[in-house]
């Protein structure tokens, strides 16, 4: 036993989408969109790309359960690979279903019902997170993500540690960089990715609510083991302590 407390996916939820883990502090909720790799059988994706960073994103599901138990959080890990339909795009974005993925071609998405695998997957991930945040109401929502230390397609070595991804609300994120920046991490600041490019999950459940959010990306070779997943948990946890006082200060300022 890992000592998490787990609870059934709200009503109407899809059970096979979404891991639902509890927590005492509703005022965090943690979020791993790309955490699992799970491809139903009737849905043809090479095995091997499964346990590459563009079947998953390596490492994010043991760090975020490991946050999870450390700051006694809930926590939504989704469980579809992001070869069968990425959970954080937004349902009309062009690459919610990859016929291709950092060169590797996806021959069994070639063709495939968009509106099905919306609505068998997507939304009902969606839902879950919906739900949570509407009972919740958190007062910060962290989206840990990973990313490879360099692209198979081009591109030079990445030479980030970690980044800090956000859109127009960086209210989170500063504090975050900062943190980051004075522990000595190569912080990419909206790298390896752009927030205000990619932050689908995000802008629906936190930015659209008014509630302070970010994503964490860690490259995945940092956390490719349990050693280096208790350095990151500590590492994050601490960050998001962080990130709370300064939030707290800032919402002290404003009245």
């Amino acid at each position: 036993m890992d000592g998490l407390v787990r609870r059934r996916p709200p009503p109407g939820a899809c059970r096979m989408t979404a891991v639902v883990i509890d927590g005492l502090d509703r005022s965090l909720l943690l979020l791993a969109d790309h955490a699992g790799n799970h491809v139903p059988d009737d849905i043809a994706i090479l095995p091997h790309l499964l346990h590459l960073h563009v079947g998953v994103d390596l490492g994010t599901d043991a760090l975020t359960r490991a946050l999870a138990q450390t700051l006694d959080a809930p926590a939504i890990l989704g469980t579809i690979s992001r070869l069968v339909i990425d959970l954080h795009r937004e349902s009309d974005h062009p690459a919610l279903i990859p016929a291709v993925s950092d060169g590797h071609a996806i021959p069994g998405n070639v063709g495939a019902d968009r509106s099905q695998r919306i609505a068998r997957f997507h939304a009902p991930y969606h839902r879950v997170i919906r739900t949570q945040v509407r009972h919740d109401r958190p007062a910060l929502i962290v989206a840990i993500h990973s990313f490879t230390p360099q692209l198979e397609t081009g591109g030079g070595p990445r030479p980030w540690e970690a980044g800090i991804l956000y859109g127009r609300d960086d209210r989170a994120a500063r504090p975050a960089l900062a943190f980051l920046m004075a522990e000595g991490i190569v912080t990419g600041d909206n790298e390896p990715y752009s927030g205000r490019r990619l932050n689908a999950t995000l802008n629906r459940h936190a930015v659209a609510q008014g509630i302070p959010s970010l994503s964490v990306e860690v490259r995945n070779d940092l956390i490719a083991d349990a050693d280096g997943v208790a350095v990151w948990s500590d590492r994050l946890t601490r960050m998001i302590g962080a990130i709370r006082n300064s939030l707290a200060l800032q919402r002290g300022l404003a009245t």
